[in-house]
């Protein structure tokens, strides 16, 4: 995120699953991973985004895309990918960028127990798509007691994708309300 409107420049990282609600698909942020509180408390407060603060970073070494999730000084996950490799026709990546997504919001009450928890759907909006591309990529995620990410192991790579895009998060809308 190198230009937030509202929170400057941020690197943020995070699992997202592919799911179908109701026959729409779309998909679920599981866990989000930041450098940064303010785009934290706003993501968590708002949408109810699962974020917490980590060190994730992303570079190019040569000709390869790195990125690197850091918890604290323990590394959890690892992912490389060829840069640039092979251009992609940017309208299906448009069309994933711009489908439905999902969160699960949950606020505690004062005694612990779930004040609000939530289905949460928002779409991206404005969304331009500058760039995509495919290439080999690899993923190494390791275990930790407080950034789980290796708890989804990773069976197979089926692809990797590099984007580059302009876009706008949308407001969300309560689709289920669990406690009602």
């Amino acid at each position: 995120m190198p230009d937030s409107t509202g929170f400057g420049d941020y690197t943020e990282s995070g699992q997202v699953i592919p799911v179908t609600f109701e026959g729409q698909p779309g998909g679920y942020v599981h866990a989000m991973y930041l450098d940064d509180e303010a785009p934290i408390a706003g993501g968590r407060e708002l949408w109810g985004f699962p974020k917490k603060l980590a060190a994730p970073s992303m570079a190019v070494e040569k000709d390869t895309l790195v990125g690197v999730l850091k918890y604290g000084s323990v590394q959890v996950a690892l992912a490389t990918m060829g840069y640039k490799h092979h251009a992609l026709d940017v309208a299906p990546i448009h069309a994933t960028l711009t489908g439905a997504n999902f969160l699960l919001k949950i606020v505690p009450h004062v005694d612990g127990t779930a004040r609000i928890c939530e289905l949460v759907r928002y779409y991206c909006e404005d969304v331009t798509v500058k760039g995509a591309w495919r290439g080999p990529a690899a993923l190494q995620l390791f275990h930790h007691a407080l950034a789980p990410v290796a708890q989804l192991p990773v069976l197979e790579i089926v692809s990797g994708v590099h984007i580059v895009s302009d876009l706008t998060l949308g407001l969300g809308t309560v689709i289920h309300d669990y406690l009602s």
